[in-house]
Formats: structure tokens, C-alpha cells, sequence
């Protein structure tokens, strides 16, 4: 049997290296039976064994299961209460004149640019960028709720 596996290896080695890794693995006896063969010829195993049927012993016994991670889900509150948090950090923004129903430009006072910044603070905030188109109708915090909602599939 030992002769058989040693041709077979040195027949696969010599003529398809592709496979080399396949059969290689196929001939090798696994560590935890070497440790019993070790043990059943009266001898002492390495450390190296000792170690590895151990840790084999531990992933064996555990069942592998696949985790996706994923977004809190979110709510049309919870937008409206981030978008609300983030206007209130813009220096430039009274926190007092703040509501939902605000105009940027007209009740908040601020100007292009700043409209600009504020669009750049909801990319930031969300992790999706707003293309300029879209970005140019967004002129209250509820339309930028609204977006963001469609855009994270949110129906409330």
C-alpha cells in the first residue's frame, strides 16, 4: 500500500503539477490519526501533533455557518432625526429656526455654497453620494429625508 501511494505520488508530481496539491492532499494520512498510530506503537507524539489534533479536535466538533453582516434597518424618524442632528452641527444653521419644513436659502439664510455643504454632510452621513441633479431639488430637510428614504427603500 505504502509503494502503491509513493508511485502514485511520484507519477502525479512528475506529470501534472496542477494536481500536485489535490493528491497530495488525498495521500496524507490526517494528523490525528498519525496521533493514534503514535500512541499505538508505544511511542511519545511531537508537541506539533499533540497540538494540532487538538485544535483539529476543536474545529471538527463546531458547525460552520455563514454570517452576513447588515444595516440597522431604518426608519423615516430615524432619518429625519440624523438629518436634523447634522443640520444642527453646520455652524452656519440656527438650531432654533431649524424644522423639518425649512428652506435652506430662504429661512435658514444659507447660500449656494453652503447648500453644497449640506449635500456633502448627508453623503457623508448616509455613505451614498447624491448626484448634482438630484441634489439641486433637495431644498428642506424633508426632501432630503424623502431621498434618502427612497433611495434606502424605506415606505412608511
Amino acid at each position: 500500500m505504502a509503494s502503491l501511494a509513493h508511485n502514485l505520488r511520484h507519477l502525479i508530481c512528475r506529470n501534472a503539477p496542477l494536481l500536485r496539491n489535490v493528491s497530495l492532499r488525498a495521500l496524507t494520512v490526517p494528523v490525528s490519526q498519525k496521533f493514534m498510530l503514535h500512541q499505538m506503537a508505544g511511542q511519545q507524539p511531537s508537541l506539533f501533533a499533540v497540538n494540532k489534533t487538538r485544535l483539529l479536535g476543536r474545529w471538527q466538533n463546531q458547525v460552520q455557518t455563514r454570517s452576513y453582516s447588515d444595516k440597522d434597518p431604518l426608519t423615516i424618524k430615524f432619518i429625519a432625526d440624523r438629518v436634523l442632528l447634522v443640520l444642527r452641527l453646520y455652524d452656519k444653521v440656527d438650531p432654533e429656526k431649524l424644522t423639518l419644513d425649512s428652506h435652506f436659502i430662504n429661512d435658514l439664510g444659507l447660500d449656494s455654497l453652503d447648500h453644497v455643504e449640506v449635500i456633502m454632510a448627508m453623503e457623508d452621513e448616509f455613505g451614498f453620494e447624491i448626484p448634482d441633479m438630484d441634489a439641486e431639488k433637495l431644498l428642506r430637510p424633508r426632501d432630503v429625508v424623502q431621498y434618502v428614504a427612497d433611495k434606502e427603500d424605506i415606505y412608511e
